[in-house]
């Protein structure tokens, strides 16, 4: 069987010598059923971004308001896709992506508040085409570097010429602040390091992430302040 067949999902397991991280690019670059699946998670997308534009638009006209500032999204590069499916144990396949992976297509919604984080995650959840199939609240459960956003893997109908299929979507919600620290320190690149071997910067990430979260704390109650002076 040679290397296509087993890309294509033919194969259950590929041993781990079977395909290279170059096998997998060259591959990918040249696979119909590659860029039929890429091209399925992009309507996926658009369809998850259409959702939340609509929101936003309806939040403005009623509220005077937008619960969102930005949206941004992107699809994994094959070569994430190959060193995800790699790191995890799972085999490298076409079918193995659909069935692994659950953040290949990704949108990031950035709000003003934190409030807006958790009306803007209901009001999607809630429509009823919209399936929740994995929730981590980054923002409650912050993790150890001080990390904050609300994530959510929703499963909806994308409808194509042949019938209708199901996609993931991993959402990621965080306010301004948050996507600042977030931004920072992804550019850093200090996760090639073990966290035991630079305590001092893991502790600095962390301080600064609490400070900005107390920040995003103290300007909801601001404008709750404001709201009620208002009234």
């Amino acid at each position: 069987m040679n290397e296509l067949e087993l890309l294509n999902g033919t194969e259950e397991i590929i041993p781990e010598n079977i395909i290279t991280k170059e096998q997998f690019v060259k591959f990918v670059e040249n696979s119909v059923k590659f860029e039929e699946l890429m091209m399925m998670y992009r309507c996926a997308i658009r369809e998850v971004q259409t959702k939340l534009e609509i929101l936003n638009d309806e939040f403005k006209t009623k509220r005077q308001r937008n619960p969102i500032d930005s949206i941004r999204s992107r699809i994994k590069s094959p070569l994430s896709i190959y060193e995800k499916l790699k790191r995890r144990n799972y085999p490298v396949s076409i079918q193995s992506i659909a069935d692994n992976l659950n953040d290949v297509a990704g949108i990031r919604v950035v709000c003003p508040f934190i409030s807006d984080i958790y009306d803007v995650a209901r009001m999607l959840i809630s429509q009823d085409d919209v399936e929740v199939m994995e929730v981590k609240d980054y923002i409650k459960n912050p993790k150890p570097n001080g990390y904050r956003s609300l994530h959510y893997v929703v499963i909806i109908p994308i409808f194509l010429s042949s019938g209708k299929e199901y996609m993931k979507v991993e959402v990621q919600i965080r306010t301004i602040a948050m996507n600042f620290w977030a931004s920072l320190e992804h550019q850093m690149h200090y996760k090639q390091f073990d966290n035991d071997d630079m305590p001092e910067i893991v502790k600095q990430l962390t301080e600064c992430a609490e400070n900005i979260y107390q920040t995003d704390v103290r300007m909801q109650e601001i404008r709750e302040d404001i709201h009620k002076f208002n009234e």
